[in-house]
């Protein structure tokens, strides 16, 4: 299976979700878990990366769906005005 990953493609992902994740309120609420003295660690580790597989599964899911009605530099387009969207919505709220 390692032979059949494009490494360049992987790299790029993985750094980009990598740096996206940090310090967002998933990264935050697991380390909340985790302070639990009574909550094993191994147990938050699993049940955390088990939710961020799914929820990865679920994108991947979603844009291979919408890439067979929509093209892929309208999505890029749509992502990126959603992303702008966020980032207003966070400004005017703060």
């Amino acid at each position: 299976m390692l032979a059949l990953l494009d490494w360049k493609i992987f790299l790029t992902i993985f750094v980009t979700v990598f740096i996206a994740e940090l310090g967002d309120k998933t990264q935050l609420a697991t380390m909340l878990f985790a302070a639990d003295k009574e909550v094993g660690k191994v147990t938050v580790f699993v049940a955390a990366s088990a939710a961020l597989v799914l929820a990865s599964a679920i994108g991947v899911l979603a844009g291979s769906l919408l890439s067979e009605y929509i093209s892929e530099k309208m999505l890029q387009y749509l992502a990126g005005a959603g992303f702008i969207l966020i980032g207003l919505f966070t400004l005017i709220k703060a």
